[in-house]
């Protein structure tokens, strides 16, 4: 008798993962924390909303963001801030900026930074 070994794959990740070697990564990163969401005196980078930056060969940002709640008040707003503060990079060919809702956000997104400033350390 013979036994037959299957390999077992792991599924997609919840969250697709950020160019974070592309040389732009950084920039696009600190040009997030300069979002705020108007309720939580934290910015949006390390509050966890920006789940994926992608960034192709030329230099075309793909942002994937979520908010804290769908029914955020600024939500039709938020996507054009970031885009607002990705587009002024050096290189930055073109940004698109697209509002996800799975996964849901949840508190344990965030930075140790934001937990600290908002109480929760």
């Amino acid at each position: 008798m013979t036994t037959q070994a299957t390999e077992s794959t792991e599924g997609e990740p919840l969250i697709r993962p950020s160019s974070t070697d592309h040389p732009l990564h950084e920039k696009i990163v600190e040009a997030c924390r300069t979002v705020y969401d108007p309720e939580i005196p934290v910015n949006i980078f390390d509050l966890g909303l920006i789940y994926t930056i992608e960034i192709n060969d030329e230099n075309e940002v793909t942002v994937l963001m979520t908010l804290t709640a769908p029914g955020c008040p600024v939500a039709g707003e938020m996507p054009g801030w970031v885009a607002d503060a990705i587009e002024p990079i050096d290189g930055v060919k073109q940004v698109d900026v697209h509002l996800i809702w799975e996964p849901p956000w949840g508190m344990d997104m965030m930075s140790d930074e934001a937990r600290l400033e908002l109480g929760f350390m």
